[in-house]
């Protein structure tokens, strides 16, 4: 039992290791020019041309992933008694701590943006802040390093201190955003093309960041019609096998195809701090590009605690109650 139970934690963490470390792998690839992983690769085994920095470097990334995988088993074998679940509780709470930044990042660079914007349309910006500070919000980028990236650090601090998820305070904003919008056009024939940024800024938000906190309250949509009236058990296998062969590969496939290469559909947005094409609209189109990694990123990580948590149950480990079958209503055996 306990050899069984290391070996899937040790899985499950390096699985999860692995996703921060691809994330880490695409910043110092795009950011700061280091090779990849595959190019390190093809020097050991074709003899690509490399130079000795960016070797130096590639080397760097495997240790990096060695070194991972040597602490993981250190720990896992240091906390023998840590059950399945309480690991698959760990990895809920560190998507929920993404889920908590990226809540109020949407929401303080909305706010901040859309003030921006409103000042620029109305031509008071200038006597506001200046025109060296105007002439900086004018451009994307050094909007987006000077204003929408301090408030992204100020998020993950703020998230770290706080435990409300935000969904329904962000669903409220959607609302009094779209009331906004008709009250401004329809009342007083006002209306400029930052509303509808916020709007749906906020409302993707909204969706994507929701998903990961949805699947493990059990809210995602499922043929219930036969798992319904499964035992617990059968439950388990279903959500054990639907996480590694359904959930895991579609978040990967989002990751690999969206930050493959520079030209990735979700990275190029990023990197190039793409806008819309209205002159006068919120410059947080980049950004959008990004809910769907942290999409990605956060429904990995519950994919793998779903997993972790199935697999306690066949295991014997925990046992799903009786009351409606869930696979959220977990109970550890001979817990005093």
């Amino acid at each position: 039992m306990t050899g069984s139970r290391q070996f899937f934690r040790i899985i499950s963490a390096f699985m999860v290791a692995t996703i921060l470390l691809f994330l880490l792998n695409r910043y110092l690839a795009f950011w700061l020019d280091w090779p990849d992983l595959t190019g390190v690769f093809a020097w050991f085994s074709e003899g690509s041309e490399m130079s000795t920095t960016s070797l130096l470097q590639g080397i760097c990334l495997w240790f990096l992933y060695l070194l991972a995988a040597v602490l993981i088993v250190r720990h896992i074998r240091k906390t023998p008694d840590t059950s399945m679940n309480d690991d698959a509780e760990t990895y809920t709470r560190m998507a929920y701590f993404i889920v908590r930044a990226a809540f109020w990042s949407v929401f303080l660079v909305g706010i901040a943006d859309a003030a921006i914007s409103l000042l620029r349309v109305e031509g008071v910006l200038l006597s506001i802040v200046g025109e060296k500070w105007t002439a900086i919000m004018d451009q994307a980028h050094s909007r987006g390093v000077y204003i929408h990236y301090p408030l992204i650090l100020l998020s993950v601090v703020i998230a770290f201190f706080t435990r409300s998820l935000g969904f329904m305070w962000l669903a409220f904003l959607v609302v009094l955003s779209e009331f906004a919008i008709v009250l401004s056009r329809f009342i007083f024939s006002y209306e400029q093309a930052f509303m509808g940024d916020l709007v749906r800024f906020w409302y993707a938000a909204l969706f994507l960041f929701s998903s990961a906190y949805t699947l493990v309250e059990g809210g995602h949509v499922r043929v219930d019609v036969l798992y319904a009236g499964m035992s617990g058990r059968a439950k388990a296998w279903v959500n054990a096998i639907g996480s590694m062969i359904l959930g895991l590969p579609l978040c990967w496939t989002i990751l690999l195809l969206g930050m493959g290469s520079k030209q990735g559909s979700l990275i190029a947005p990023i990197i190039n701090f793409e806008i819309s094409q209205s002159g006068y609209g919120m410059y947080v189109k980049y950004l959008m590009a990004a809910f769907l990694l942290v999409f990605a990123v956060t429904m990995a990580i519950q994919f793998i605690s779903y997993f972790l948590n199935s697999v306690a149950i066949l295991t014997g480990e925990i046992e799903a109650k009786n009351e409606d079958d869930d696979m959220d209503e977990v109970v550890l055996q001979g817990a005093a």
